[in-house]
C-alpha cells in the first residue's frame, strides 16, 4: 500500500490525485517479487548484514537480498514499464551491491539509498538508449486476478498512470516514482538522484503537470468527474 496521506501530497488536482492513489491497491502490477521466508526481525541492520557477507556469511546475503530486492525490482518496473528490463536492472544492481560489500563503510550512507541510486542510474542508462515512447503503444500491465466492474476500472486507472509515467522525461519519472509511489522523502530522493532538494521539488512539480496533461484527455474513459 502507499504511505498514508500520499493523495494529500499530490497538489496537481483531485483527478490526478485519485489516479495515482489507485496504484496503492494495484501494487502487485509492479511488485511481483515478495520477501523470502527466511528473514526474521532479528536478522540485523543492512550495515550489519553487509559486514557479515563481506566476511563470508552467505546467509547474510540471502537475508539482505530478500529485504532489498522487492523494492529494487518494483522501482525498476515502475520506471521502465518492462518486466524483463526491470529484472535485468535488479540483478545488476544487486551484483554491484555484493561487489562493494568488502569496502562498505557503515554510516557513510544507507544501504537502501546507495542501492536506489545504482538502480536509478541503471534505469537512466537504459532509458537514454530507448526511442521516444507513444502513450498509445505502451502495453497494459497484466493481472491474473478476476475482476468485477470496479476492479476493471481500477486496473484501467492504474494502467493509465503506468502509461503516462512512460511519457515523462526520465528524471521527472524517477522523482515521481520515488516520491509518490515509493513514498520516499525529498531529502532521500535528493541523495539518490544526487541533486539538491529544490531541484527534486522542481522535478516532482513538473512531472505532476506532465502526468495531468497526459491523463486529462482520458478522464471520461476512466470514470472521473471534474471536482
Amino acid at each position: 500500500m502507499l504511505r498514508p496521506l500520499v493523495a494529500a501530497q499530490l497538489a496537481t488536482g483531485g483527478f490526478l490525485t485519485r489516479v495515482i492513489a489507485t496504484l496503492g491497491s494495484r501494487r502487485k502490477l509492479t511488485n511481483k517479487m515478495t520477501p523470502m521466508p527466511f528473514e526474521s526481525p532479528s536478522a540485523g541492520t543492512d550495515d550489519a548484514l553487509m559486514a557479515r557477507y563481506a566476511h563470508g556469511d552467505a546467509r547474510a546475503a540471502q537475508v539482505l537480498a530478500a529485504r532489498l530486492t522487492p523494492n529494487v525490482y518494483a522501482h525498476a518496473m515502475r520506471v521502465m514499464g518492462n518486466a524483463a528490463e526491470a529484472e535485468d536492472i535488479c540483478q545488476e544492481a544487486m551484483l554491484r551491491l555484493w561487489k562493494i560489500a568488502p569496502h562498505w563503510r557503515a554510516g557513510d550512507a544507507k544501504v537502501s539509498t546507495w542501492l536506489y541510486r545504482v538502480t536509478a542510474n541503471l534505469c537512466t542508462d537504459r532509458l537514454r538508449r530507448r526511442q521516444p515512447v507513444n502513450l498509445e503503444t505502451i502495453p497494459e500491465p497484466t493481472d491474473d486476478a478476476p475482476g468485477a466492474e470496479e476492479g476493471l476500472q481500477a486496473k484501467a486507472r492504474a494502467s493509465a498512470l503506468h502509461a503516462a509515467l512512460q511519457t515523462l522525461p526520465e528524471r521527472q519519472r524517477q522523482a515521481i516514482v520515488l516520491r509518490h509511489l515509493e513514498g520516499l522523502g525529498n531529502t532521500e530522493i535528493a541523495a539518490i538522484m544526487e541533486l539538491g532538494t529544490r531541484a527534486v521539488e522542481s522535478l516532482i512539480a513538473r512531472g505532476k503537470r506532465g502526468l495531468a496533461t497526459a491523463l486529462n484527455a482520458r478522464k471520461d474513459e476512466l470514470g472521473y468527474k471534474d471536482d
